[in-house]
């Protein structure tokens, strides 16, 4: 048996609007599935991101969130905060791997990690 990850799902208030913001961030496109209920957005590579609207948010932390890796993890950061992210931390194990937690427009964090 195979499986590939086809979409990461995220929930969310509007689906469309953080949809959108995601797009934006990485260049993607956008696909309302159900109208007002589930936007996909399309990367260049890789899997779908999801977002679903649900009544009420999660309590308390995510249970999952997702990690992007770049070269340059300050200028992402800058990048990502200039467009509506939140820095929530930075984080370093050694000399080598380092991480920044970020949140999206409606808090749910995400990760820039070092490559």
């Amino acid at each position: 048996m195979t499986l590939n990850i086809e979409m990461v799902t995220i929930d969310c208030s509007d689906p469309a609007t953080l949809a959108g913001w995601w797009a934006a961030q990485f260049g993607g496109t956008t696909q309302e599935l159900l109208a007002d209920e589930f936007t996909a957005v399309t990367l260049s590579e890789g899997p779908k991101l999801g977002f679903q609207k649900v009544p009420d948010p999660t309590p308390g932390k995510n249970r999952v969130h997702l990690d992007f890796s770049a070269a340059d993890v300050d200028g992402e950061v800058a990048r990502l905060t200039a467009a509506g992210a939140s820095e929530v931390g930075r984080h370093q194990f050694g000399d080598n791997f380092r991480w920044v937690v970020l949140a999206d427009p409606e808090g749910n964090v995400f990760c820039v990690v070092g490559q």
